[in-house]
């Protein structure tokens, strides 16, 4: 089991103007005070170390006096967008606590901990420059996912709220030896149902540490569910295999679980039941998926090569002709949820 990680750096795609007309169209867009390039102007910074003392690979980055005073005003007014469309009735009660900067990964994301010091209340997003892929994951995990995305574009900066929960590598090496084995076989449903989402959405490269695992109390026991956190990978490789979470070795306890816990027709169970729920998913959020595909088909997401090889790969698993026929990535995207939804009305 496992397979090799993408080679080489994903290119960045700005936004055109088909996906912001659709980002204004959906309330997605505002006018921040800060922009991405903004934050990068610090003076020093000091790496950030886990409660382990393990280096987490961001840093805690500081500005001059001047342009300190300037970025929290903004950071405290993005704030206000983000969560109560501009109210700043309370701004004078919050307080930024840090920025933290990461150069691991793609996004180069910034982190910012607000909190309002009257109740030690605390609030994490992220600025981060604006991908179009990344855009269309956040997208269609709103659209086609249980979990709704808070997140606001304005010129080339993204603004996104934290998503809270363990991170899956994490959640692996600290949390998975204290479960019960009901609590085992419930995770194992999930992985199944997550894995289902991330292949038929093409989300790709959802490696252990790109999605949480979220522990929820319910009445005398705990229920577990996984949702991604990392879209820069949306339809963007060339192998299929990189939309299958199962299949990479940093994932490989959740797949064993799986093997484990679950018999074959339950793992087939828990997968139609998935589908079942992302077409009716789609039949509540037709227009607006409409238009968002039509965004995606408006500009291109990938190589010519990497088009080639997954529209292959895909006929060769489904034999679908509507693959072989793509000539974007988000007509094979669109191809995939036609897929999906004309299995699931042969099977009912």
């Amino acid at each position: 089991m496992g397979q090799e990680a993408p080679l080489f750096k994903k290119q960045y795609y700005p936004i055109n103007e088909v996906l912001f007309q659709y980002l204004e169209k959906y309330k997605r867009t505002t006018k921040t005070y800060v922009l991405y390039d903004d934050l990068l102007r610090f003076q020093g910074s000091v790496e950030v170390f886990d409660d382990n003392g393990k280096d987490t690979l961001w840093i805690r980055v500081f500005y001059n006096e001047f342009e300190k005073q300037e970025i929290d005003a903004s950071l405290k007014k993005i704030y206000t967008l983000l969560l109560s469309d501009g109210d700043e009735s309370k701004i004078q009660f919050l307080t930024v606590d840090y920025i933290d900067f990461c150069t691991f990964g793609n996004s180069k994301p910034f982190r910012i901990k607000v909190r309002n010091i009257l109740n030690e209340n605390y609030t994490i997003f992220y600025v981060k420059k604006a991908d179009a892929s990344r855009i269309f994951g956040l997208e269609l995990e709103d659209i086609l996912s249980p979990n709704r995305i808070n997140f606001l574009v304005f010129k080339d900066t993204i603004i996104e709220e934290h998503i809270v929960g363990v991170p899956g590598d994490l959640f692996l090496e600290k949390h998975l030896k204290n479960c019960t084995e009901l609590e085992k076989s419930q995770i194992a449903k999930e992985f199944v149902k997550f894995n289902e989402r991330c292949t038929i959405g093409l989300l790709g490269d959802m490696r252990s540490y790109n999605f949480v695992v979220i522990p929820i109390f319910d009445f005398d026991h705990k229920v577990f569910k996984i949702r991604a956190i990392d879209f820069d990978q949306q339809c963007y490789e060339g192998s299929f295999k990189l939309y299958k979470p199962h299949l990479f070795k940093e994932n490989f306890k959740f797949s064993q679980l799986v093997s484990d816990k679950l018999e074959a027709n339950s793992i087939e169970q828990y997968q139609i039941e998935e589908r079942s729920v992302m077409v009716k998913r789609m039949a509540g959020s037709e227009k607006r998926l409409n238009d968002l595909l039509k965004a995606m088909k408006s500009m291109e997401l990938s190589s010519p090569e990497k088009l080639k090889q997954l529209k292959h790969e895909i006929f060769e698993f489904t034999h679908d002709i509507h693959f072989k026929k793509a000539t974007s990535m988000g007509e094979v995207v669109e191809a995939a949820l036609n897929f999906l939804k004309r299995n699931y009305k042969s099977e009912n």
